[in-house]
């Protein structure tokens, strides 16, 4: 029974152990980008050399397949951009296929040293390529523009002006058919989710039949040069369908299996620490979705609408949503169902959400994410009290046996037999439980690990300050101040529980805290200040049940 107690805290070092080893994968250095010769950085790959679709795509009648994806041309050498600058984005689109190539989140600085530098989330080349592509395709070459075709634009720059609630782009793009295509971006004010629509008007004497597509281009990620602790957790594909829910399409599986599905009322998008990029299609309109591997690692993640055809003279216009920002759970849920899923706190999701929201709330009252994260600890452990109050008391009066125990050890030895036996027969005479000290641990794994995975995959918490030298929550202690308050109240802790009777698993117990405090070195300083806080609490519930028990046999 003793080492019942041993066990569930190795098992805690172990998930820890687990938690790290995680941690190193998403917050190592992966690997340097390294760009195919076959297709160099910044250059359009012909669309005879490389596939637009999966090979098992079904090709409408009379409408051409997806042309290849391929990364824009620099500024310097290519197509004019626009800049289109709202209170949420600064962003340039290319009049190249009038794609998204540029764009920085206004609100997101990329450090707190560097306030003034936004982060960027779309870029056309690595390290870190991420663009936004989308067009229309026709029943023959030069229908319709794709996103290699060429717009104009009537201005090089838009700006939201102060007290206008919406701002419109629009790109021209026509044939000598007389089809005449506009490519509308329609911004609105305190949204991330931006409007993109393809007006086609058939001026020609013939009908136009085609269709939109919308395709998310992603390099694989890397390090940002001179950037060693540049964070990463999942990066990759996610779709969403009211069938399978949530899914991660992770680069290895495009690789192996092309995405080739028909999703009505899906999305969408590529995701990273943080952020996100997706195109959520019309709810009521059945898209194929499809995925495709491009030299240069390179992955494409795309929708593309079912086949429309245009009477002459006739128009249609094609419409989609956009978004490109910080997963706001909140918001993400609003814009599209299951969207807020993107936000992945994994198998443990039905606890996160939870300590999510309670931490929100608490952060409206207070308007600091450290004191929340003090107050839901106070919270939970008040939700538990009575059971910890049990379970102390247990601990209590194992403490109080120990000489006793100690006695039984010395007398049988190493008999181990004799010596449980006696140990057993104590126990129910003295009416304690040796397994009611153990159960405060069970309880707060799941909520350690939720709280984990919270503080790791919330946006709110980025760059969230605290008090004095905790200026970020998300990442570790710079001065390792909390992990040895948290080693030293571990200690503590230790010592108010009764010992093991076996001096290995004693010295062995002893030693945990040290354990405890290299690991929790590197974890996010607000996973460390939920755990000096429980820690602090439970310190003083258990020497005040301890205290009252041993007035009352004195």
């Amino acid at each position: 029974m003793d080492n019942l107690r041993l066990l569930l805290f190795f098992t805690l070092a172990f998930i820890l152990l687990l938690l790290w080893q995680a941690w190193e994968k998403d917050y190592g250095q992966p690997p340097e980008q390294t760009v195919s010769a076959e297709a160099p950085a910044g250059t359009s790959t012909p669309a005879a050399e490389v596939p637009g679709t999966p090979a098992k795509q079904t090709t409408p009648a009379g409408v051409q397949p997806v042309p290849a994806a391929a990364p824009v041309k620099a500024a310097s050498g290519g197509s004019p951009r626009i800049e289109v600058v709202t209170d949420l984005y600064t962003l340039q689109i290319d009049t190249r296929g009038g794609n998204v190539v540029n764009l920085l989140l206004n609100q997101y600085p990329v450090s707190l040293e560097e306030k003034e530098k936004k982060f960027q989330l779309l870029r056309p080349e690595p390290p870190n390529l991420f663009i936004s592509q989308s067009g229309l395709i026709g029943s023959d070459k030069g229908d319709a523009p794709t996103h290699e075709s060429q717009y104009r634009a009537k201005q090089t720059s838009y700006r939201m002006q102060e007290g206008k609630d919406r701002l419109v782009v629009e790109l021209e793009w026509s044939n000598e058919a007389g089809v005449q295509v506009t490519k509308r971006f329609t911004f609105r004010r305190g949204t991330y989710l931006v409007t993109v629509s393809h007006e086609v008007k058939n001026g020609s004497g013939a009908a136009w039949s085609g269709r939109e597509y919308r395709q998310l281009l992603r390099g694989k990620p890397s390090k940002r040069e001179g950037d060693a602790k540049f964070i990463y957790t999942y990066t990759g594909g996610a779709i969403y369908s009211p069938e399978e829910k949530y899914e991660k399409i992770k680069f290895d599986d495009m690789e192996e299996t092309p995405l080739s599905r028909d999703v009505k009322g899906g999305w969408i998008a590529m995701l990273q620490h943080y952020f996100l990029g997706a195109w959520i299609p019309p709810a009521d309109e059945t898209d194929h979705f499809y995925s495709n591997v491009l030299p240069g690692e390179r992955y494409v993640l795309g929708a593309y609408t079912p086949a429309v055809t245009v009477p002459a003279g006739g128009s249609h216009t094609f419409s989609s949503g956009f978004l490109a920002g910080p997963k706001l759970q909140d918001e993400l849920e609003k814009i599209a169902p299951g969207l807020e899923l993107t936000v992945d706190y994994g198998w443990l999701t039905v606890i996160a959400k939870p300590i999510f929201w309670l931490m929100k709330q608490i952060h409206n009252v207070v308007g600091n994410w450290g004191w929340s994260i003090i107050l839901l600890t106070l919270i939970i452990k008040l939700a538990f009290f009575k059971l910890s109050e049990t379970s102390y008391r247990s601990m209590a009066n194992m403490r109080k046996m120990t000489p006793r125990i100690q006695a039984l050890k010395d007398r049988y030895g190493d008999d181990k037999q004799r010596l449980n036996q006696a140990m057993m027969e104590l126990y129910k005479k003295e009416k304690i439980n040796p397994l009611g000290g153990c159960l405060p641990i069970v309880v707060q794994i799941p909520v350690f690990i939720a709280l984990y995975w919270v503080l790791l995959e919330a946006v709110e918490l980025r760059q969230a300050p605290f008090i004095f030298w905790i200026q970020d929550l998300s990442i570790k202690d710079p001065y390792f101040v909390l992990p040895v308050i948290m080693g030293v109240s571990m200690f503590i802790q230790q010592k108010l529980n009764p010992a093991p009777p076996d001096p290995m698993q004693a010295k062995l117990m002893m030693a945990l805290p040290f354990v405890f405090t290299i690991f929790f070195a590197f974890f996010p300083a607000g996973l460390v200040l939920y755990w000096v806080t429980n820690n602090i609490l439970s310190i003083s519930q258990q020497w005040y049940i301890t205290r009252q028990i041993e007035k009352a046999s004195s």
